[in-house]
């Protein structure tokens, strides 16, 4: 059965499909959309633990949640044991999971020694989990890359370490850092773990679909999937994966549907930011949503220049009026 409920640690989720945590995107209001849509699980962005230890508010407002926005992840970077733990400590009573980022592979993360150049230092990463393991008892994982070279096989040593100092999952993504986002994800790489390592292995990379989901789910014998950029103005692939392994009909998003979503989505935003913290960030997921629409374009160009909520809320009505058309 590939749809099936997913053991972290203490935690027990309903089933195993995934929102990743990704900076500038999974916010509060994202989260719960996704939620609505299917997520049995959703991440914080990247939230800095030098942010967090010298108190920066901007950093603590990446953790604003809800009752409805659980159970939560929050996923720290940072490169030094001791302030990891110190950040897992002051989180603990906030989020279900704490996931400690080692695959982020742009370079304002991996200039710090942070994200995925920890994969160049093997020993800080044990380190690195043994701290944060004796500072808290919450559901530990990490996510990482197959490796800082593309022929590097890192991977394997790192999901060894994290079994044996203590983490409850590892959510892996084989492509390496020198690839960015560039090729395809080496899924042949996530079976390999999951034969190396007894916690759970979640994959992720390069689920648009869910179809994708699927095959990842049926290939790998991972334990479930973390969809990161394929629900970007598609949170219905959680709601869509379900269906598929469910055996059920597959719902189709009509461009009524996809505004009645973005409609949700920028009135849960303006709920809990101010206006124009809410036209700046909509304004990029308004463009996801609109991806794939006849007069994609213009319609995009409509949502970059809007000027107030009003503005959006009009353009998503015409969204809406496009299959009448």
């Amino acid at each position: 059965m590939l749809l099936r409920p997913l053991k972290i640690g203490s935690l027990v989720l309903s089933d195993n499909l995934l929102l990743a945590p990704l900076a500038g995107v999974t916010n509060h209001a994202f989260r719960l959309i996704c939620r609505f849509e299917g997520a049995c699980l959703a991440y914080t962005e990247m939230v800095s633990v030098n942010g967090l230890v010298r108190d920066g508010k901007k950093t603590f407002a990446l953790l604003s949640s809800s009752d409805a926005d659980c159970p939560l992840g929050v996923q720290l970077f940072g490169d030094q044991p001791e302030l990891l733990a110190k950040a897992a400590a002051m989180v603990e009573n906030q989020v279900e999971l704490i996931d400690i980022n080692m695959g982020c592979p742009v370079r304002k993360v991996v200039g710090t020694g942070a994200g995925s150049a920890l994969l160049k230092d093997t020993p800080r990463i044990t380190a690195i989990i043994k701290a944060v393991r004796k500072a808290t008892t919450l559901p530990l994982t990490i996510k990482i890359r197959s490796g800082w070279e593309q022929q590097d096989e890192t991977w394997q040593e790192v999901g060894k370490i994290a079994e044996a100092e203590g983490c409850d999952g590892i959510t892996f993504h084989p492509r390496s850092r020198s690839q960015m986002f560039s090729g395809r994800a080496d899924w042949s790489k996530i079976a390999a773990l999951k034969q190396c390592i007894k916690i759970p292995v979640i994959g992720n990379g390069d689920l648009f679909s869910a179809d994708d989901c699927r095959r990842m789910l049926e290939e790998t014998g991972c334990d479930g999937v973390m969809i990161a950029r394929g629900a970007m103005g598609n949170p219905w692939i959680f709601r869509q994966t379900k269906e598929l392994l469910a055996g059920t009909e597959v719902s189709v998003i009509t461009p009524s549907a996809r505004a009645a979503t973005a409609r949700k989505h920028l009135h849960l935003f303006s709920e809990h930011a101010e206006e124009k913290t809410v036209l700046r960030e909509m304004k990029k997921h308004l463009g996801w949503y609109i991806h794939g629409l006849n007069g994609a374009a213009a319609l995009r160009k409509k949502a970059h220049a809007a000027g107030s909520l009003c503005e959006m809320y009009k353009l998503l009505d015409e969204i809406s009026a496009l299959e009448e058309g």
